[in-house]
């Protein structure tokens, strides 16, 4: 048991140190962005199953493979809080209440915006790919595929887990999220499993991209180095003259 917490421990105590003080200081108001993409998805459930608002929610945030490009695009954002009508809801709620309530506290807002936004873009640009190449191609899907309607917040919620296992440490965990896609997709071969590792490989480039940021800013500078090559004195500028003695009034 003891092995066990140590390795959780070291695994999420990182993460779980920054949500609780977070959430322990401020409670609810450290969430607030979380707290209302629960409530639009839950909105957008309940007026996409009456008769009056399946067609409007559609029309505003419902995206297919099949669509034109620049209104899929248009729909995209909204289209992240539009739950599977084939799936529960309350699993929808759960995954947006637990992944971007603590990637708000350990990312920031405007990051895990970001990140929830291209990992589902590139989804939905991957499924317009896959359905190019054809079923033929590893990488391809069917051509039935372009009339699925390609909705909701898994592909933002794995893109973020990713992202935030490697950025608190919890590095076995981004693996197993990766690895549980790769196993779906091998099973299933579906969109949604396609399109959960095209969202991966979208983290994993910005992952990259930051950790090149990061040694870039961390290099330290030639002056800092023992032995570095210190700039040549300006023979045109005269020394600082000491002063020695106050002057007097």
């Amino acid at each position: 048991m003891n092995r066990l917490a140590r390795w959780a421990r070291a695994e999420w105590g990182l993460l779980y140190v920054t949500v609780r003080d977070a959430l322990v200081g401020r409670r609810l108001r450290a969430i607030p962005m979380t707290l209302g993409a629960v409530a639009l998805t839950a909105v957008v459930q309940v007026v996409q199953n009456q008769s009056w608002g399946y067609g409007p929610v559609q029309y505003l945030g419902g995206v297919r493979a099949g669509d034109p490009l620049l209104p899929a695009l248009l729909r995209t954002p909204l289209s992240l809080f539009v739950p599977a009508l084939d799936l529960p809801v309350w699993g929808a709620l759960i995954q947006i209440l637990f992944v971007f309530g603590i990637a708000e506290i350990c990312l920031g807002r405007p990051f895990t915006l970001v990140i929830a936004y291209v990992a589902t873009l590139t989804g939905t640009l991957y499924a317009r790919a896959g359905i190019g190449l054809g079923f033929d191609s590893p990488l391809g899907l069917p051509a039935s595929d372009a009339g699925v309607v390609d909705t909701g917040p898994s592909a933002a919620v794995v893109g973020l887990a990713v992202f935030l296992g490697w950025r608190y440490g919890a590095r076995r965990t981004a693996g197993a999220v990766a690895s549980a896609m790769a196993v779906e997709v091998m099973l299933k071969g579906n969109l949604a499993g396609k399109e959960h590792l095209a969202a991966i490989a979208a983290v994993a480039a910005l992952i990259a991209v930051s950790r090149l940021r990061r040694s870039r800013r961390r290099r330290p500078s030639p002056l800092a180095v023992p032995g570095g090559c210190s700039p040549a004195p300006d023979p045109h500028r005269s020394a600082p003259v000491p002063v020695t003695a106050r002057a007097r009034r």
